[in-house]
Order: structure tokens, then C-alpha cells, then sequence
């Protein structure tokens, strides 16, 4: 399966200031595919370790000898490591922190080699203290697939050259076909195992099952690596996220998942969650204007899964009522588009991403996007009504804005807005 981060790899890979690379993202979105992939086509051989339950790679890296280091992987793996002819991928590399540690000294000592590492939970060890090589490593966050990824393993490459054309009177011609890829990607998300079981089984209950397993795995995560104190609460937000979804106003609200709960109860735990790449936190702001982040309020939130087809499995939604008719759009007051609009945002490099509303919440704009010097007002509809009165009123409010509707109607061009339909969602040239 085609990755987009397969390119961001091979800029890695060429670049004359390549550091060690850590591939960050949650569990099973593909790290170890990917670069165990990159790895048989771009370089002659991998030398492939896995700190996990690894007593001698703890050993290992008891110091921060890189010399020796580098002999000992050369003596595991039984593979010779010449600079830029061998990918060393270090796995699971949360577990032994000095491992963490030494790559700021193959940085500086060893910089000829190239070092990829990645871990499952890397992202939690991270946040928790460890010993960051900051300005010593090159970061590349790998997300789940998104629908341009999910067409082209579905084999419909022409299909996706005619959706990057932005030739929009040919590709309202391909609308009934992108629904229905649409309304696929909706039930099987972008997790690459899952999408690889549909696109050679084609078989529901084995997709649901799977996408069910993934999730308890999850749940297993939680309750081995989260503090003891924290795995409870951990996973009642964790499990609250679809419902805080289908509400009306989307807004994340402690009260909601048990009486009496604050902010100073929960915190950790939703930070938790975002630290391992689950959960996405998108904050509110109180004014549309350049850099948002100073016009954040970090205690007003919206909380997203990080993947639409996870979404509907925890929400236990039937599969017919995604794959079938066009429902799924509309119902559950739009938390699946919303969802799906939100992961495909997520994966564009350099946006940041917020939601606004006004003092008194009468008005609310779904994403309030920044990228570069622009800022864009993004709403959802997840039918092809293109009435709103928040976007208008936003707008008169800011007349130096153009906005964006991301909706089931076909390409518009609308007073200072442009109507986008969902399955076009993954091109930033709406940024222009």
C-alpha cells in the first residue's frame, strides 16, 4: 500500500542535514510496515532490532558507546552496515529509554549512518520526562490512511488522478463512484490492516471484527502503560469521545462523564491519550487572527478519535447504516463527517487547527485552520443544505477571510466562500 509519508521518507533519506529520524504516530497506523518497506526498496539491506521484552538490546545500549553500538547490531542482526547502503530501524524504542537517549550521540558522533527508530507508545515516553535528544533528531508523524490513500488500495489510481486534477466538471462525472468510496472509507477508516483485509476480503464482519480487536488492544495499552491511578479514567474518556461527538454541540464536557467531574480530575488522562496519538484535542479560539495559537483557550475543547472507522466500531453503529443509502452523512448530527473531516485536516503537514466560537456559543465555526500566513474558516455540512448563518455572520465579521464548506454538494464558488464536497477534502489547495 501507497503511503504519502513514503515521500517525506525520501526526502529524509536525501537530505544533506539528515539526523536520526523517530516515526512517530499511535499503534498499528504502519510505522514498522513502512519503514521495513522503505527499507527493501530504497536501501540494499535493513538491519531490523526490537527493544521489546529485549534484554539484550538493554544491554546494548548500556552506555553511549556508538561505535559499539553499532558493531552489537551489526552481531544481532547479522547484517553489515555500511553508511547509506543500510537502514538501521529500531523498534519499540519506547521501552529502553538510553536507547531514546543515544540518539543524540549518533547525531554527533555517527551521523554518517542512517538511523530510523519508532514505537507504539513512543509518544507517551516522550511526554513522560524521558531524556528528549531535542535538535538532534528529524520527526515525521505517520496518521492513519487517508481517503486518497484508501482509493489508491483500492487499485483506482485513475480514479485518483482525476480527483487531484481539480478538474471539478470532470470529477462531479466520477460523484456517485467517490460517494461510495466515501461511504466505504467511513466504515473501514484508515488503519492499514483493516484496509488491507477489506480491499482482499470485501468481508464485513471480519473488518468489524478486526477493527473491534484493534480496540481492545487499545484498551490493553491502557491498563499495562498508563499509571495505575489514571487507567480508569483514562478509559472513560477514551470511551465518552463518540457520544461528546453525536451531541449537538460537539464540545467536550466533563460533567458528562460522571457527576462532578472537573477539568483538574481528567486532565491527565485526555492528555494521555493525545500524547499516544488516539485522541486529537482541537482547542477553541476567541478571535480569528494571526497566530491563533495566542487566542487559544485550552480549557474549551473538542476531543476526536483518531480514526473514523475506530469511531464506528466503539459507537457500535450497524455497518449497513454506514454502507448503504446516504445516512451515515447525516446522522448522529454530523459526527462522522466532522470525524472524517478532522483526520483528513490532521495529516496535511503544517496546519494548525482550532474551532471558534462567540462569546455566548450562538456561533460556531467548525475548524479554524492556519497555514502559513492564512487563515481559513472551515465549516462541515454533512448533507448538500449550503444554508449557514454562522459562516455568513462570521464572515461579515471578517471581511478579510474567505471561508470553505466541506459538504455532500459538488464544487461551488459561493459569495467569499467555496463549497468543497467531502470526498475532495484532501487537497490543501483550498489554502489558495
Amino acid at each position: 500500500m501507497e503511503r504519502i509519508a513514503y515521500r517525506q521518507l525520501l526526502e529524509w533519506k536525501n537530505s544533506g542535514t539528515r539526523k536520526p529520524l523517530i516515526l512517530q504516530g499511535a499503534r498499528q497506523v504502519g510505522k514498522t510496515w513502512i519503514l521495513k518497506d522503505f527499507a527493501r526498496r530504497e536501501y540494499k539491506n535493513l538491519a531490523y532490532i526490537s527493544c521489546e521484552n529485549n534484554e539484550r538490546m538493554r544491554e546494548l545500549f548500556a552506555d553511549y558507546d556508538t561505535e559499539r553500538i553499532i558493531r552489537g547490531i551489526s552481531a544481532v542482526t547479522m547484517q553489515s552496515i555500511v553508511p547509506g547502503e543500510t537502514l538501521i530501524f529500531i523498534d519499540e524504542i519506547q521501552e529502553i529509554p538510553k536507547a531514546v537517549s543515544s540518539l543524540k550521540y549518533f547525531c554527533e558522533n555517527q551521523n554518517e549512518y542512517h538511523i530510523a527508530v519508532a514505537g507504539s507508545l513512543l509518544g507517551i515516553a516522550l511526554h513522560e520526562g524521558e531524556s528528549f535528544p531535542v535538535g538532534k533528531v528529524d520527526v515525521i508523524q505517520l496518521y492513519p490512511m487517508s481517503f486518497e490513500e484508501f482509493i489508491l488500495a483500492l487499485g483506482k489510481e485513475k480514479l485518483l488522478e482525476i480527483l487531484e486534477s481539480r478538474n471539478w466538471n470532470e470529477i462531479d462525472m466520477m460523484r456517485t463512484e467517490l460517494i461510495e468510496n466515501l461511504r466505504m472509507y467511513y466504515f473501514t477508516g484508515g488503519m492499514p490492516e483493516v484496509v488491507d483485509l477489506f480491499v482482499k476480503t470485501q468481508d464485513i464482519p471480519k473488518v468489524r471484527a478486526l477493527q473491534n480487536r484493534i480496540l481492545a488492544d487499545y484498551a490493553l495499552d491502557i491498563s499495562k502503560h498508563a499509571p495505575k491511578s489514571a487507567i480508569a479514567k483514562i478509559s472513560l474518556v477514551w470511551n465518552s469521545i463518540p457520544s461528546h461527538l453525536a451531541k449537538e454541540n460537539k464540545k467536550f464536557v466533563y460533567g458528562a462523564l460522571r457527576k462532578g467531574a472537573r477539568a483538574a480530575q481528567y486532565g491527565d488522562a485526555i492528555q494521555w491519550l493525545v500524547n499516544a496519538g488516539l485522541a486529537y484535542k482541537i482547542t477553541r479560539v476567541s478571535k480569528a487572527a494571526m497566530p491563533l495559537h495566542f487566542y487559544e483557550q485550552a480549557d474549551v475543547f473538542k476531543l476526536f478519535m483518531h480514526d473514523c472507522g475506530l469511531f464506528g466500531a466503539m459507537s457500535e453503529t450497524p455497518p449497513d447504516l454506514i454502507l448503504l443509502g446516504s445516512k451515515v452523512f447525516e446522522e448522529y448530527k454530523g459526527a462522522f463527517t466532522e470525524q472524517f473531516v478532522l483526520q483528513q485536516l490532521k495529516a496535511m503537514e503544517d496546519v494548525f487547527i482550532h474551532y471558534y466560537t462567540n462569546g455566548d456559543s450562538t456561533l460556531e465555526i467548525d475548524f479554524l485552520l492556519q497555514h502559513g500566513n492564512k487563515i481559513l474558516p472551515v465549516e462541515v455540512k454533512a448533507e448538500e443544505n449550503l444554508q449557514s448563518k454562522s459562516m455568513k455572520s462570521f464572515l461579515s465579521k471578517n471581511p478579510d477571510l474567505h471561508g470553505v464548506r466541506f459538504s455532500m454538494s459538488p464544487y461551488r464558488e459561493q459569495e467569499r466562500m467555496t463549497n468543497i464536497p467531502l470526498y475532495a477534502v484532501g487537497r490543501r489547495d483550498f489554502f489558495v
